[in-house]
């Protein structure tokens, strides 16, 4: 089958040129390690080679960056590292101390939101996509997922400050 191969290779090729940037960008924003970030984001894209005959044509940056989000997790498990919860002047929450019970705490309340609002604030502030990554990935403007968001915090906010 060199000619599926070729065309694999080709959109392949086409979606490393357009979104490296993005898929690199994310990398080091949750690793802030740049290199390390090339490498996975090279990881990512072989993956994405191996992908790429099960992939439905959505949308290629939502598609990459999954792909990307997957790899940082597997490197964080075969590291056995922690990434960091996300600073609390964001959430709009008292300080958190980083020990078990935030962290229990942060996930009770987060379960307790609508789904909508719990996956707008772990793609931004646990997995760290930046608005306009999540606007690419949902095929909503980037105003909308800022409105959206502060509507998210807010909540969440209340919530955490109930749940204390």
């Amino acid at each position: 089958m060199p000619f599926a191969e070729d065309a694999i290779g080709s959109r392949i090729e086409q979606l490393y040129r357009e979104h490296w940037p993005l898929v690199c960008g994310y990398l080091i924003r949750r690793t802030r390690d740049p290199h390390l970030a090339e490498d996975l984001a090279q990881e990512t894209f072989v993956k994405a080679t191996g992908a790429m005959l099960g992939w439905r044509g959505d949308s290629p940056a939502a598609w990459l960056l999954a792909i990307a989000r997957n790899v940082l997790l597997d490197h964080v498990r075969r590291s056995r590292i922690s990434l960091p919860l996300p600073s609390p002047d964001a959430l709009g929450v008292p300080e958190l101390t980083s020990d078990a019970s935030d962290a229990v705490a942060v996930r009770d309340v987060l379960d307790r939101m609508p789904e909508r609002q719990r996956q707008l604030l772990t793609l931004v502030y646990f997995d760290g996509f930046s608005l306009v990554e999540v606007a690419a990935m949902t095929g909503v403007s980037v105003s909308s997922i800022k409105t959206a968001l502060w509507r998210a915090r807010a909540a969440f906010a209340e919530c955490y400050g109930g749940h204390r």
